[in-house]
C-alpha cells in the first residue's frame, strides 16, 4: 500500500492507495502553524491510515516549493512553515522508512499522466490555475525535476505579450512585477475583474455571471483566456506536449477551453497544433494521488 501526502498551506491530506490507483483511506485535516507540529501530526495520520488499511509501504510527499539539490531545504515554499527546512530527512526521521518529496505541481502531472486525463501519452503538461500558478512535466512516465530542481515554473515566467518595462504589470507572490501567475491565478482574474468594473467578486461568480451573459464578465473571461492561450503557446513553442492538463479551481470553468484553443494557435509556430488541452480527472485528489505515485516504478 502507497501512502500520498499532499502538503499544503492551509490543509494536508493522505491517502492510501492500492498498486491499481484506487484510493482505499483518506484523511484531510488543517495545516499546523509551526514546522515541529506538521512532521508530528503527519506522523499521527499516518497511524491512522494504518490502523484503518494495513501496513503502509512507501510514502510521497507533495509540497509548495521544492527541495534545493544544493542544501536539502525546501525553497520556494512561500508564506509557509515548511520553508527553509530538510523536509525529507525529518519525515523519514520521525516515520522510520524513506520518504520522497516533490513539488506539489509535479505530483499533479504525475497523477494525471499515470491514469487521468493524460494517460498513455508521452508527454504530459499538469498545469494549476488556482490560489498560485504552476505546472510540472512527465515525460514516459517520469517526472522532470531538473538541475535546478525548478522544472515546470512556468508561473514565474513574463506573461508573454506584455511590455517588459511598464510599471503597471501587477507584483507577484515571488516579487517580480509580471509574471504569468500574477496575471492567471484565481485572484488575478478576480483583481483584473475589479480593475474594470469595481465589481469585487470571485473568479467563480465572474464565471457564472458569464455563462449567464453578463458582458463584463464576458470580457473579463476573454482577456483571461487570451493571457492563457499566449502563456500556453509558449509551452508548446518549447516542449510540444502531446497534452496540456489543467487543474485548479479556474480549470473547472469550460469556457475557458474554447477561449484558449480558439487562440493559441495564431503564438504556436506551427501550421497546426494538436496538442490536446483537457480538464483533469482526478479534482483536487489529484496532487495527494500524485505524491503516492512517486514510488509506482519501485513497486510494480
Amino acid at each position: 500500500m502507497r501512502m500520498g501526502i499532499d502538503l499544503g498551506g492551509t490543509k494536508m491530506e493522505v491517502v492510501a492507495m492500492d498498486q491499481m490507483g484506487e484510493v482505499r483511506g483518506r484523511i484531510r485535516v488543517s495545516t499546523p502553524q509551526e514546522y515541529p507540529d506538521i512532521i508530528a501530526g503527519l506522523v499521527k495520520l499516518r497511524d491512522r491510515l494504518e490502523r484503518e488499511v494495513g501496513p503502509i509501504q512507501t510514502i510521497g510527499v507533495g509540497t509548495p516549493g521544492c527541495l534545493c539539490p544544493h542544501t536539502g531545504l525546501i525553497k520556494n515554499a512561500y508564506n509557509t512553515a515548511l520553508q527553509g527546512h530538510m523536509l525529507d530527512r525529518d519525515l523519514e526521521v520521525a516515520m522510520k522508512r524513506p520518504i520522497r518529496v516533490a513539488n506539489d505541481a509535479n505530483c499533479f502531472a504525475l497523477s494525471e499522466a499515470t491514469d487521468g486525463a493524460g494517460a498513455e501519452q508521452d508527454v504530459v503538461v499538469g498545469v494549476i490555475l488556482g490560489t498560485g500558478v504552476g505546472a510540472g512535466l512527465v515525460i514516459n512516465g517520469k517526472v522532470l525535476h531538473g538541475r535546478n530542481a525548478i522544472a515546470g515554473e512556468w508561473g514565474h515566467n513574463p506573461l508573454p505579450g506584455i511590455d517588459a518595462d511598464g510599471e503597471r504589470r501587477p507584483v507577484c507572490t515571488c516579487g517580480r512585477r509580471g509574471c504569468i501567475e500574477a496575471y492567471l491565478s484565481g485572484p488575478a482574474m478576480r483583481r483584473d475583474h475589479l480593475e474594470r468594473t469595481g465589481a469585487d467578486i470571485s473568479a467563480k461568480t465572474i464565471a457564472n455571471l458569464a455563462e449567464a451573459g453578463d458582458e463584463e464578465a464576458q470580457k473579463t473571461l476573454e482577456r483571461y483566456g487570451d493571457r492563457l492561450a499566449r502563456a500556453l503557446a509558449a509551452v508548446i513553442n518549447f516542449i510540444d506536449p502531446d497534452v496540456i492538463v489543467l487543474g485548479g479551481g479556474v480549470s473547472q470553468i469550460p469556457a475557458l477551453y474554447r477561449h484558449v484553443k480558439s487562440r493559441w494557435g495564431e503564438h504556436v509556430f506551427s501550421d497546426r497544433v494538436d496538442t490536446e488541452l483537457l480538464p483533469n480527472r482526478f479534482g483536487d485528489s489529484s496532487g495527494v494521488r500524485g505524491a503516492a505515485w512517486l514510488w509506482s516504478r519501485d513497486l510494480d
